[in-house]
């Protein structure tokens, strides 16, 4: 794996490991993951546009749900804060 795929999956797990703590159902800010990565502000907010790529990327794949008040969105759309969660159960 390269440095940008371990650092990706590092991501991966953490917005899964946040879901997991949450009631079925329950949404995380992408700041939460960055917070939970680095303890620094600088750093956590350095961290943000990956962290949105790699939402984008996980929605994608429909493993993710992305929203922004209650609607689904691109992570990585302009226009606010967006919220992660768990897809719907089909």
């Amino acid at each position: 794996m390269t440095q940008t795929a371990d650092a990706d999956a590092h991501i991966e797990r953490q917005i899964f490991a946040l879901l997991d703590e949450r009631a079925a159902g329950a949404t995380i800010c992408p700041s939460e993951v960055a917070r939970a990565m680095h303890a620094s502000e600088p750093r956590w907010r350095a961290a943000m546009p990956r962290i949105r790529e790699v939402a984008g990327r996980l929605a994608g794949r429909g493993l993710l749900r992305v929203t922004r008040k209650g609607a689904e969105v691109e992570a990585t759309s302009e226009g606010g804060p967006i919220r992660l969660g768990r897809p719907a159960p089909r």
